[in-house]
């Protein structure tokens, strides 16, 4: 116990939270009043910041700030080199959709994310506790930046090699995704994404012992017991996903909150059916169908994304959880309808009772 809480709070000390319990940059799931509550009750906040012009990013930062003595972290994907496109195979791809949603336009293939260069900019402006990264490694040149501004980097890893080298690359903590991980999983290479599903239980021991940096635990952590095992294992602190989205300050689509609460490890899916990219969602009628052996192969992302805008816009907006893009790691069902500080609250005490 002594040793564990010593190497938390050596984490604390120099990363800024009071407890070593940080919210994970969710893409579209972070709103600031999620990040506000987490910070207040001595968490860290997070922004997943992938589909955020600069101007968001700063704004949402601005308005965190505002509420908040806390500290949070900005998050982006490393993007991947443009995809090749396939006019036949994306008909496929439209012609499925089609039976889900409004008809697919050709166009919609084209959607891009924001400008990376002009994100990385942006958070450096917005000057945050911690800069993280998922699907790569930072470019040296901005690895440099962020050193030259003191601002630490926390490198998601999937496996050991990719923790090897995003420690190798700078980074100053990495956190270790399990495959349990709810939303898009985080591995440097596309192609991986859905075979090497490594579990937190293996990956986590494994990646203390290959590097010379704190370990942050990510995937399936969503009480006190997640917590524990974790620390036990080696990390310094914990990421927690799915665990906070059923908390009235993540303010996520009624339907999906619902069915979270009825949701066992089983019955979500790693697929690329939503975005092209390799995520973990509960395994709804459309997945099904799309991960079904007769179904088109999705599209690379981000063109797969921009195929299922419309789908996933009309199903947010019916409420229809069949359709609806719903991110879920296998411990979806241990999180609890209650303000997200009274989570962060509980995680820690729970697993320091549990440790003790």
């Amino acid at each position: 116990m002594s040793a564990i809480l010593e190497r938390t709070q050596r984490f604390c000390e120099r990363f800024g939270p009071r407890v070593p319990i940080l919210l994970a940059p969710m893409a579209g799931a972070c709103p600031p009043s999620l990040s506000v509550a987490v910070a207040n009750a001595g968490g860290l906040g997070a922004c997943g910041a992938l589909l955020m012009r600069p101007e968001e990013i700063g704004a949402w930062a601005s308005k965190v700030r505002s509420e908040t003595n806390g500290g949070f972290q900005l998050n982006v994907w490393v993007p991947d080199e443009k995809p090749a496109r396939d006019p036949a195979a994306e008909e496929r791809v439209r012609a499925f959709l089609g039976s889900w949603g409004p008809a697919v336009p050709p166009e919609a293939g084209d959607a891009a994310p924001p400008d990376f260069a002009a994100q990385c900019d942006a958070m450096l402006q917005a000057a945050p506790a911690v800069v993280s990264s998922v699907m790569g490694l930072y470019p040296p040149e901005f690895v440099a930046r962020l050193k030259d501004r003191g601002v630490p980097w926390f490198a998601t890893a999937t496996t050991v090699a990719e923790a090897r080298a995003a420690a190798a690359a700078g980074a100053d903590a990495i956190v270790a995704q399990g495959a349990e991980a709810g939303g898009h999983r985080g591995s440097f290479y596309p192609d991986l994404g859905e075979r090497q599903l490594v579990g937190l239980f293996a990956l986590l021991p494994a990646v203390a012992d290959a590097v010379p940096v704190p370990v942050i635990a990510a995937g399936g952590i969503a009480d006190g017991r997640g917590v524990a095992a974790a620390l036990l294992l080696g990390a310094s602190a914990v990421q927690v996903g799915t665990a906070f989205l059923r908390c009235p300050e993540a303010g996520i689509a009624p339907a999906w909150a619902d069915a979270l609460a009825r949701t066992a490890p089983e019955d979500t899916t790693v697929s690329r059916v939503f975005s092209g990219r390799a995520g973990r969602s509960i395994t709804t009628a459309y997945v099904r169908a799309a991960t079904n052996a007769s179904a088109p192969d999705p599209a690379p992302y981000p063109v797969q994304r921009g195929l299922t805008a419309s789908m996933r816009a009309g199903a947010q907006k019916a409420g229809d959880i069949d359709r609806m893009q719903a991110w879920a790691g296998q411990s979806a069902a241990l999180g609890r309808a209650e303000p997200a500080g009274e989570m962060v609250r509980r995680l820690w005490d729970d697993a320091r009772a549990l440790l003790e």
